[in-house]
C-alpha cells in the first residue's frame, strides 16, 4: 500500500483519523497515541511480502523492525561512548553503520540483480537516523527512549516520503501534551494541507501528465524535449508538494508539526533561493550536516589557501552525496554535480558583483532574476528526469 497513490489509502486512514479526532476535541491526545497509531498503521502498510531474492520473501514489516532495532542499538551504543569520551573514530564508525542499510539498498540490486534488501521509504528513514547520530556528536542529545525514537523515525505519516523532521523539533511536539484549543489549531492547519494536497496531487499534477508530459514524452525534436522539461517540472512539483502536503496535515492532526517543504520554488531570485524554497527539509538538512560542518571544518584546519576554495568543494560533496542518495544512474549524479555548480558560480558572481555591480536592484532585475533561475531549475530537473538518457523517459 503507497501512501497518498490512491483514495484507498486515504479510507485507511480514516481508521486513525477519527480516534484522534475524538481524543483531540476531548483534550486527551498525547505521545502514546502517536505510538500506537504508528505501529497499527505501519503494521498494515508494510505487512505484504518483499521478495529479498529470486526464491525468497519476508514480510516487509519484519525487515522495518529489524532495521529500527538495528539503528536504535548503533544510536544508543554511540550515546554510551559519546557521554564517556570524545571519540572520533567512534562517531565515524556510527556514521559508516547508520548509512550501511541505505547503501546496501541501493547498490544491491547493481551488483546483484535479482536481490533486493531495503523498505519503502529507507531513504528518508535514514536521513533521520543520521540527524540523531550528529545530534550525539554534538552533545545535543542525553538520552533516547526507545518509544519515542521508534516514533521519530517511523512516523507513518512523513516515513515515504518525507518531509525529513529533526529529532529536536519532533521531541518537542511528542512531549506536549495538546489542549483543545491547540488540537483546533493544529486540525485547522490539517484540513488546509490536506485539500491543498488533493488539489495539486490528483487535479493539477494528473492534468499536467495526461494532457501535457505524457503526450511530449516520447517525442524526437529539440521543442519536443523543451516541452517536456516545462511538464516535468510542473508535474513534479505538484505531484510532490502534493505528497507533502497530505504527510505534514495528517502530521499536524497527531500533533507533530512538520516542517513545510516548499515555499513557492518558481519565485527564486537565485539558485541558492531556490534551495531555500525547494524541498527544503531535504536542502536544509544537507546544508546543516554535510556543507557547513564541512566548511567549518575546512576553515579550522585550515586545509585550503585560499577562504573561497572550501565553499565550492562543500557544495560538490553535499550536492553529489545528494544526488546519489536519489538513487544510482549516472544522471542522478549529473543532477548533483549540475547544482554544485550552479552555486558555486552563483557565490563567486556574488562577489565579482559586489566589486563591479553589473547587476542591479529593482522591479526588473528582480523578474529578470526568476525568469533566468526558472531556466536552469527547470534544465536541471530534465537532467533528473533521465529523458536525455533515454529515447523513452522513464515514468
Amino acid at each position: 500500500m503507497t501512501p497518498y497513490a490512491d483514495f484507498l489509502y486515504f479510507g485507511f486512514l480514516l481508521y486513525p483519523t477519527v480516534p484522534t479526532l475524538s481524543l483531540g476535541l476531548l483534550g486527551r491526545s498525547s505521545w502514546r497515541w502517536i505510538l500506537f497509531a504508528t505501529v497499527v498503521v505501519l503494521a498494515v502498510q508494510y505487512w505484504g511480502p518483499l521478495n529479498v531474492g529470486p526464491h525468497t520473501a519476508v514480510r516487509e514489516v519484519w525487515l522495518l523492525a529489524g532495521y529500527g532495532l538495528f539503528q536504535w542499538a548503533i544510536a544508543r551504543s554511540f550515546l554510551w561512548n559519546r557521554l564517556r569520551a570524545s571519540r572520533r573514530l567512534v562517531f565515524y564508525f556510527a556514521m559508516a553503520l547508520t548509512a550501511c542499510p541505505l547503501v546496501v539498498a541501493k547498490f544491491l540490486p547493481v551488483v546483484a540483480p535479482g536481490y533486493r534488501l531495503g523498505f519503502l521509504g529507507i531513504s528518508y528513514v535514514t536521513f533521520r537516523n543520521l540527524d540523531v547520530i550528529f545530534c550525539i556528536r554534538d552533545r545535543l542529545i542525553s538520552s533516547l527512549p526507545l518509544a519515542q525514537f521508534f516514533s521519530y523515525l517511523f512516523f507513518f505519516p512523513t516515513i515515504s516520503s518525507g518531509p525529513v523532521d529533526r529529532y529536536r523539533r519532533f521531541e518537542k511536539d511528542w512531549s506536549r501534551c495538546r489542549t483543545r484549543a491547540e488540537f483546533l489549531q493544529d486540525l485547522d492547519g490539517a484540513v488546509h494541507r490536506v485539500f491543498r494536497g488533493f488539489l495539486y496531487k490528483f487535479i493539477l499534477a494528473y492534468l499536467v501528465k495526461k494532457y501535457w508530459m505524457d503526450p511530449v514524452a516520447t517525442g524526437a525534436g529539440l521543442w519536443t524535449i523543451v516541452s517536456y522539461m516545462y511538464a516535468y517540472t510542473l508535474y513534479l512539483f505538484f505531484d510532490f508538494a502534493g505528497y507533502s502536503a497530505f504527510a505534514i496535515g495528517f502530521s499536524y492532526l497527531l500533533g507533530i508539526r512538520t516542517p513545510e517543504n516548499f515555499d513557492r520554488p518558481f519565485l527564486s531570485r537565485n539558485i541558492r533561493d531556490f534551495w531555500n524554497r525547494w524541498h527544503i527539509s531535504l536542502s536544509f538538512w544537507f546544508r546543516d550536516h554535510v556543507y557547513m560542518r564541512f566548511v567549518m571544518a575546512a576553515t579550522k584546519g585550515r586545509w585550503f589557501k585560499s577562504k573561497h576554495v572550501a565553499s565550492p568543494l562543500g557544495f560538490l560533496l553535499a550536492f553529489g552525496l545528494m544526488g546519489l542518495w536519489h538513487g544510482t544512474a549516472w544522471y542522478y549524479l549529473l543532477y548533483g554535480l549540475y547544482h554544485a555548480g550552479l552555486l558555486s558560480g552563483h557565490e563567486a558572481f556574488a562577489r565579482w558583483n559586489k566589486k563591479h555591480n553589473l547587476w542591479g536592484e529593482g522591479p526588473l532585475w528582480r523578474a529578470a532574476s526568476v525568469v533566468v533561475t526558472l531556466q536552469v531549475v527547470c534544465f536541471g530537473l530534465l537532467l533528473f528526469s533521465g529523458r536525455l538518457a533515454t529515447a523513452a523517459p522513464p515514468h
